[in-house]
């Protein structure tokens, strides 16, 4: 049997508990996470109606969201929708998010989803972004004013193309 070492009777500081390096996730990432097993989950139980239903848990997602946000996530929605009226609202990992074929185009993580400083407009793989060997796949929002707006139907619209 090995010797166990004696300790010399200093302590060790206490970890930080938000501190995702010492415990794992925060608690808002496991909620991010429960809500995509649940949004998973009923995927698996069927086929729904289509965009409407997908719509209306995006919508409930925004209704849900302290201002700026929810006035942001609307004004986004209305414009995507507009824009790009063949992608699929559906919510992704709770977040308001538009879907080509199935697959999750762009999102909209508001500030307060993971207590940040902006809110993000954010793009998958599955969008068409592609510029050289390096390119943006998110954008911070802090107000969207008629040149944030130009920009995103502008991205929006290469992004589906």
């Amino acid at each position: 049997m090995a010797d166990r070492k004696r300790t010399t009777g200093t302590r060790q500081p206490a970890k930080d508990a938000a501190d995702p390096a010492t415990h794992g996730f925060t608690d808002e990432e496991r909620a991010a996470m429960r809500e995509r097993a649940q949004e998973l989950k009923a995927a698996r139980r069927g086929p729904r109606a289509g965009k409407e239903d997908g719509e209306s848990d995006v919508l409930a997602k925004i209704a849900e969201m302290p201002e700026p946000d929810r006035t942001m996530a609307e004004r986004l929605h209305a414009l995507i929708k507009a824009t790009a009226p063949d992608l699929s609202p559906r919510t992704w990992y709770g977040m308001p998010a538009y879907a080509k074929d199935g697959q999750v185009v762009c999102f909209f993580q508001g500030a307060h989803k993971f207590k940040t400083r902006y809110a993000t407009l954010g793009f998958s793989d599955k969008a068409n972004l592609d510029e050289g060997a390096m390119w943006p796949t998110a954008f911070a929002l802090k107000e969207l004013t008629a040149a944030e707006e130009a920009r995103i139907v502008e991205l929006i619209k290469r992004a589906t193309s």
